[in-house]
Parts: C-alpha cells; sequence; structure tokens
C-alpha cells in the first residue's frame, strides 16, 4: 500500500479556536499538543508545580500551556491571543487561542484574520432547549458570524464535554443540527463535526472507545488532511518607506521598500504606481538573505523586500505597486463590514482615520446600513450607530482615494481598521465589500 497520504507535505495550516468562555479552548489545544508530543518535559514540570491549576493531585492543567498571561490563570479565562506552534510527520500548524469573552472580541478578530480554519467549540452541558428546538449560545453565533465575514476556508464545530453528557450520541445530534441550522444561515461553506472531551482526549488525537457511534475522523487526523487554497491573486505592493543611499550622487539609490501583499513580482516586470497611475520596470529586487541582504529574481506574497525600478518616478509612502494586467480605479467611497470595538459608539458626525496596508487617510461614517442581531440572526435596519461588538455594514467617504479592493478577493487590501482620532483607539476591523470612486 502508498504510504503518500502519510508523508506528503500539505503545507502550513493557521487555524483558531473560538466558543464561549469555559467551552473549554485553552484545554483542547494543550491537549492537542500533549497528545501529539509537542510539549517538552521541563514544560510538563512546570506545569505540574503551576499555583494556579484547576486540576487534583498530580493531574496536569493543559489548559495553561496557552494561557500565558497571570491575569489569564488567576481568573481562568483567555484575555489575549495566544500562539502556539507544532507539527505532525503530515503538516505544521500555527495555532490561536482566542478569547471566549464578548469584552475580547477584538482579539478573536485579531486570530482569524490569518487563520485559514476555525475550530469553534460548543459545551454540549450548557446548550438548552427551549420549547423542544436546540438553543446555541449568543457568542457561538456571533464568533461563526465573525468567521464568515473574515472568509475562513474551513470550520470544525468540535462539541466538548461530552464526557459530562455520557458520549450521548442523541446531544451530538442535536447540537449539530442546530448548527447547521446556523451555517445555512450565515452562508458557511464547509463545516465538520467532531465529538470530543478535551478533558480526557476523546477523539482529539486518537479515536475515543467511548464513542464508537461516530464513524469520522478525530480531530488531529481532520486537521492534518484539511486542503489549503492558496489563491493566486494579483499584484500589490504598498510602499513603506522610501529609501535613499545618497540624494547628491550621480548614481543615486532609490529603493521602495514594503511587503508584497499579493501576488509576486520579478525583475523586469512592468508594473504600475498608483494612484498616480504611472508605468515603470522592475529593475532590481532586494531581499533580506543570512547576514545580510542579496539581489533576487523574484519575490512573492509575505516577503519583505526592497524595488528599485528604471525610471524616475514620483513614489512615496502609500502608493502601491500593481501588475499591469489588473489596475483597480483608487476609490473614495467604499461599502464595508464592521466589527465595532470600543466602548465609544460609532458616530456618523465625527471623523475616523482609516488604516489600510501602508496608506492612513480620514474617512467619514455616511451610514449604517445594517446591523446584525446575534441572537435572532436577523439585520436591523433601523439602527443607526454600532456598539460594542456589534457587527453592521456601512458606507464611507474618504478624503483621498486609495487602492482598494473587495475583501473576497483580494484579503490584504480589501481589510482596514478604523482608529479614533482624539484617543488613537482602534475602534473597528473592516472588509471592504465594494470600492467606488
Amino acid at each position: 500500500m502508498s504510504t503518500t497520504n502519510h508523508t506528503e507535505d500539505l503545507g502550513v495550516l493557521r487555524f483558531i479556536t473560538a466558543g464561549s468562555v469555559d467551552d473549554g479552548k485553552s484545554t483542547l489545544i494543550g491537549r492537542l499538543l500533549y497528545d501529539s508530543k509537542a510539549v517538552l518535559s521541563d514544560q510538563l514540570s512546570a506545569l505540574s508545580r503551576a499555583k494556579n491549576k484547576r486540576t487534583v493531585g498530580d493531574e496536569i492543567d493543559l489548559s495553561l500551556l496557552t494561557d500565558g498571561l497571570e491575569a489569564e490563570r488567576e481568573q481562568g479565562i483567555t484575555i489575549d491571543v495566544a500562539y502556539r506552534y507544532f507539527q505532525t510527520v503530515r503538516r505544521k500548524f500555527i495555532i490561536a487561542d482566542t478569547p471566549g469573552h464578548e469584552q475580547y472580541t477584538r482579539n478573536m478578530v485579531t486570530g482569524a484574520s490569518t487563520a485559514d480554519a476555525a475550530i469553534v467549540l460548543v459545551d454540549a452541558t450548557r446548550v438548552t432547549t427551549v420549547d423542544g428546538k436546540t438553543q446555541l449560545l449568543a457568542q457561538t453565533k456571533r464568533h461563526s458570524a465573525i468567521v464568515k465575514l473574515l472568509g475562513l476556508q474551513h470550520v470544525i464545530v468540535a462539541i466538548n464535554k461530552m464526557d459530562l453528557v455520557d458520549y450521548s450520541e442523541q446531544r451530538f445530534n442535536e447540537i449539530r443540527d442546530a448548527y447547521v441550522e446556523l451555517a445555512a444561515h450565515l452562508k458557511l461553506d464547509d463545516v465538520r463535526f467532531v465529538p470530543v472531551s478535551a478533558l480526557k482526549g476523546d477523539n482529539v488525537v486518537q479515536a475515543s472507545e467511548s464513542m464508537p457511534w461516530y464513524a469520522g475522523e478525530p480531530l488531529l487526523p481532520l486537521l492534518e488532511s484539511l486542503p489549503v487554497r492558496r489563491a493566486r491573486h494579483a499584484l500589490r505592493f504598498p510602499v513603506q518607506w522610501v529609501a535613499r543611499q545618497d540624494g547628491h550622487l550621480s548614481d543615486d539609490f532609490r529603493g521602495y521598500m514594503g511587503r508584497v501583499e499579493s501576488g509576486e513580482v520579478s525583475v523586469g516586470d512592468t508594473i504600475v504606481v498608483l494612484p498616480a497611475n504611472r508605468e515603470a520596470i522592475v529593475a532590481e529586487i532586494i531581499a533580506p538573505v543570512p547576514g545580510g541582504t542579496a539581489s533576487v529574481d523574484r519575490a512573492f506574497a509575505g516577503q519583505c523586500v526592497t524595488v528599485r525600478l528604471a525610471e524616475d518616478v514620483d513614489v512615496s509612502r502609500g502608493d502601491t505597486f500593481v501588475s499591469t494586467n489588473d489596475v483597480p480605479t483608487p476609490a473614495r467611497k467604499l461599502e464595508a463590514d464592521l466589527c465595532w470595538f470600543d466602548e465609544e459608539p460609532l458616530s456618523t458626525q465625527r471623523k475616523y482615520l482609516l488604516k489600510q496596508t501602508s496608506n492612513t487617510v480620514f474617512a467619514r461614517v455616511g451610514a449604517v446600513r445594517q446591523v446584525l442581531d446575534v441572537h435572532t440572526l436577523s439585520h436591523a435596519l433601523d439602527r443607526h450607530s454600532l456598539k460594542m461588538n456589534d457587527i453592521g455594514s456601512v458606507s464611507l467617504t474618504l478624503q483621498k482615494p486609495i487602492v482598494a479592493d473587495e475583501y473576497d478577493t483580494q484579503p490584504a487590501t480589501g481589510a482596514f481598521v478604523l482608529i479614533d482620532e482624539a484617543t488613537h483607539h482602534t475602534v473597528a476591523a473592516g472588509m471592504i465589500r465594494a470600492a467606488s470612486n
């Protein structure tokens, strides 16, 4: 029999855990790390002596592997986004353990913004039944809506604490059916369900003997096999800095530093500088290498490089290099989805700073189109503001045009944050749905 499936490198999978407080997110990640042998012996020794552990005797509190802040350990809740890295024979993983409390929704959005998949935890003991209908918690709905807004490719619903409901297949089916209805409403595409006990290790790394009725894969093999689509987007290279070596010499060096947000660029390519709409040829690409920098032939999405052009073109921070076969029209008007973070509600009477890639421009919210009610999943059309943790659709007018794309097609240039000009607080994260001049 071929062993290709066991040795094929499937690349890095970035995923988050999401759910309500005490659903067991940190414990689940701890169990993944522990059972996959990704925890060092000195870490285990330190955990067994931890003063804030919530287990009895010598039993290890696996949640402490991710709850790194002292305040988290004392309160028993996750506050910050904790990133953990581990690998198996088949794949490398980057995990973001995100807070479940509504107060820390912004942290969950931060963790989800770069993820490929989400594990949504549902506590089997906390889901209620009203008039014969299974009711999911509001935070489960909120986090699922954010997962949809951010365009994550896969959702795994881990129905946790099955040991506390006697590993009931009926209970699993009730919760699964309720989430299937939620997923259909939100239009989530790829949703899978796994019954687990993070505390006991059932169906986390190994199949559970206590749930013989479950015919699917345990959580880790499922994560190992998830396909990750890496779309080949057109070039977007926002200029972060203009580097000058010596302005008075005839062989003056002028390089444009930044990160390739999407696509790729090669020496000899003709690019377009926006918003000036000027064409130029790439003369040189300089990239970091061990011990310094070196000229390279090509640069890809995610790389930080310096680009030198053959022509003298007026380029400043905030300008964007794009490919000649995909030249967007810089936009001053945006339609966007916002997740509001600030205690101070959104006001259509004030200006905000909109930061997108290396651009920062003044923006004004012209109208709040609708606001999502996470309890009923309906959209309120009579709301004209957003309060903390609301998700809504808005229109914005910018002081000057920016190179903007729809988030679904170009996430790097389709995302932004709003900043309060007076307090400098980041008040919202936004996803562009339409852009126009």
